[in-house]
């Protein structure tokens, strides 16, 4: 593997820790200390601000505004939509002497920036040393709220070291923010009002017509201020040596679909209801709910005596992702999904990918099961655009977008846009697993059913059948590994299509014999031919696999006549590829850009035989060069199966710290969320050898022996399994819930509140 950690935070069990401003780091560290509540996010930029280089980013799950763009060809988008730059409810300017704080321009000392993510708070403190030489300490808090999702909090407290005498402070709220990409502010303001210590503004996009209110309660008087897309108030502070004072300052944002006086009216009783809280009483309530998550949700690692650090770093990576995963996504809105940078950057603009199904569904199907269920509902509340999307393809059915907010297609690159089929496969796949683990029906036969339906019906109006082959498959697409393009029987695409299709039909007549009247309705619904079901079969029996005698499978028609790349060759200062490479360069070769065939072999685990796993991780593996943050984690799971523990190992660090270590250099871009949700995987599917693709659960623990132990739970079907590992075996225990079998190295067990203890099998 040709990438490599670039070590800049110190190393914590519980926390993110920055000692020191590094300007040239600024970004990756914004990215690094982003918060959230899944309803807002913002990056952990200077509240200050100043002239050292940031993107100073407050965003709002779902708001998003549309630019056009020049349409050439049917098939392709005339217009894009993208997540943008919400209220700044930071904005913060302090001035002692008419000196203005600015990190990149005044002297400071002891910089410390921290993150406890056993509260969801964010400090960072510095003394500041005036060219006057007054020194002034300064601290600034923040956090968002998680159990009131509306709420979040900044506190700043100055502390005069040396002198006695006045600061200036201006708190506001502004609209008058810019989307870094186009370089625009895409707000107009509605309303704003400062009063007594409020403040309160509304704002609506240019384009997508959504407005939110932005509202906040100081403990501070002083002169209101209401100006275009702003309001703020200016206060002189009174400070006396070696006596701290304390700003508080509880902000409200507030999108929920109204617009105009009832928005407005909303927002003023939130506000109401924020201000009766003191900022402490909040600071008690997050921790609080930070507590319950860890109970159920944190990952222990033991270190083996001489490991310590390298265990200490795999630690705090681990936990650093349970943390944003958690912040990202929890469930309760069905009009979210996540996006690739989740709420930590403008890369990818906001936009949820196929990711979603495919690597965090997992993560939410075994601790929080109606947090799966209402990603999938996400994409039940979208079909009508899959629909339109489909025919603006010349196709059938429901073609699901490769990057979008609301369900329109936004990927402006028709080889993505118009070649890749893994979305639709991948809410298929979503719809299967989840029903699978959870045994939901209900939501099969409510929601599942129409989208499997059409999904079909988009596939069997894609796949022909080859005339060298005579076989179906999917010609002119792209598969997972994004670094070949208008490629036929991508063995991914044909496989999924595959399973897909025959799930379809299958799932048809279960609901057929199970709910007569809700299958009769949801033909009436749809107008499914009776023919339709047989043609899936059809395609599905008669799909093409391009395998050898080996169990070998070749990514694509002619992808063993490409040239080799070797990719340990490549420098470290070349990633990420995008930036240094020409975009035809990198079509010109064997490299991968993330997992493909081992993709597949990864989902439908169980389907495959050990040799067609060996034979084709160890083809393909030196191949894949990991320039998706995606594919360490699923390499890291099949490494750990096959016995090759050095390189799961090798693997897993690479994944659980490819934020914090910055490995592909484009951190400072936003976090990776999506591949954070596959350092979970990593754990549980790839060391506890987890498998939920056969029939009920599966285990098959392999511990690395830089590991002393391992603790983490799940929670499957009503229950939560315990498991706890050692080098001499796997402790097993549920709970809570009733009795349950599961498999542990191919042998059944049942599992109570009596932990059992299988020894570890090589």
């Amino acid at each position: 593997m040709a990438k490599a950690a670039d070590v800049y935070f110190k190393v914590d069990p519980w926390r993110i820790v920055e000692e020191g401003f590094d300007p040239a780091y600024s970004r990756v560290s914004e990215s690094v200390f982003s918060l959230a509540n899944e309803t807002t996010g913002v990056r952990g930029f200077f509240d200050e601000g100043g002239s050292a280089d940031s993107l100073r980013g407050a965003y709002l799950n779902g708001v998003y505004d549309i630019e056009p763009i020049p349409r050439s060809y049917k098939g392709i988008i005339d217009h894009t939509h993208f997540m943008i730059p919400a209220a700044d409810w930071l904005m913060t300017d302090i001035t002692v002497d008419g000196e203005r704080l600015d990190l990149g321009r005044v002297s400071f000392r002891d910089f410390r920036r921290e993150l406890d993510m056993r509260s969801g708070v964010l400090t960072r403190s510095f003394i500041w040393r005036t060219a006057s030489g007054k020194e002034l300490r300064l601290t600034f808090l923040r956090f968002t709220d998680m159990t009131h999702r509306e709420r979040a909090y900044q506190r700043i407290v100055l502390e005069a070291l040396n002198f006695s005498g006045e600061a200036a402070l201006t708190s506001g709220l502004s609209f008058d923010v810019t989307h870094e990409g186009y370089q625009k502010c895409y707000w107009n303001s509605v309303r704003g009002e400062a009063q007594d210590g409020r403040l309160m503004i509304q704002a609506r996009t240019l384009r997508s017509g959504q407005e939110v209110f932005a509202g906040a309660v100081l403990d501070v008087n002083g002169q209101p201020r209401v100006a275009d897309k702003t309001v703020s108030l200016s206060a002189a502070i009174a400070l006396e040596q070696g006596k701290p004072v304390c700003i508080d300052k509880r902000v409200v944002l507030l999108f929920d679909g109204q617009e105009g006086d009832a928005l407005w009216q909303s927002g003023l009783k939130a506000l109401e209801e924020s201000a009766k809280v003191p900022l402490d009483a909040a600071l008690e309530a997050q921790k609080a709910y930070w507590a319950d998550y860890w109970r159920s949700s944190d990952i222990q690692i033991e270190a083996a005596e001489g490991n310590e650090a390298d265990t200490a770093a795999e630690q705090q990576g681990i936990r650093f992702c349970s943390f944003q995963l958690a912040q990202i996504y929890s469930g309760g809105s069905m009009r979210h999904n996540i996006g690739a940078k989740g709420l930590t950057g403008e890369a990818y603009n906001g936009h949820a990918f196929w990711d979603t199904e495919s690597c965090c569904l997992p993560f939410y199907l075994f601790t929080e099961p109606r947090a799966a269920r209402d990603l999938l509902m996400f994409r039940y509340n979208t079909l009508p655009e899959a629909r339109e999307r489909a025919k603006m393809l010349d196709c059938r059915g429901a073609c699901y977008p490769i990057a979008t907010i609301n369900g329109d297609e936004a990927c402006s690159l028709w080889q993505h846009a118009s070649l890749q089929l893994q979305p639709s496969t991948a809410v298929a796949y979503g719809i299967w697993h989840y029903v699978h683990v959870t045994g939901d029906r209900e939501f099969l036969y409510s929601c599942g059913a129409e989208m499997l339906l059409e999904i079909a019906r988009f596939l069997a109006s894609r796949a022909e059948k080859g005339g060298r082959t005579g076989k179906y498959g999917f010609f002119g697409v792209m598969g997972p590994d994004e670094f070949h393009m208008m490629v036929n029987n991508n063995a991914y695409t044909n496989y999924m299509g595959q399973r897909t299709l025959q799930y379809a039909a299958d799932a048809l007549e279960q609901m057929r014999a199970d709910r007569p009247e809700a299958y009769e309705a949801l033909i009436s619904k749809t107008g499914l031919a009776a023919e339709e079901p047989a043609l899936w079969r059809e395609i599905a029996e008669n799909m093409y696999l391009p395998q050898d005698e080996s169990g070998l499978i070749e990514q694509h028609d002619g992808y063993f006549d490409l040239p080799h790349t070797d990719i340990d060759a490549i420098p470290v200062s070349e990633f990420p590829l995008y930036d240094h490479w020409s975009y035809d360069r990198i079509y010109r070769s064997d490299m991968i850009k993330q997992p493909d065939v081992l993709m597949m072999l990864y989902l439908y685990n169980t389907s495959f035989t050990p040799q067609e796993k060996r034979v084709n991780y160890e083809f393909y593996e030196p191949r894949t060069i990991h320039e998706s943050s995606l594919s360490p984690a699923i390499h890291s799971i099949l490494a750990a199966e096959l016995g090759r523990m050095d390189e799961a190992v090798r693997f897993f660090g690479f994944a659980t710290r490819l934020d914090l270590d910055n490995y592909n250099r484009n951190t400072r871009e936003g976090l990776h969320v999506t591949s954070i949700a596959m350092t979970w995987a990593n754990i549980v599917y790839g060391f506890a050898g987890l498998r939920s693709d056969g029939e009920g659960l599966s285990f098959a623990p392999r511990l690395p022996e830089r590991w002393k132990g391992l603790r983490f739970s799940v929670r499957y079907q009503g229950r939560i399994i315990a498991v706890r590992m050692d080098h001499q075996g796997t402790g097993f225990r549920l709970a809570a819930g009733e009795a349950l079998s599961v498999k542990v190295y191919g042998r059944e067990y049942v599992l109570t509140e009596e932990e059992q203890i299988v020894e570890t099998d090589d």
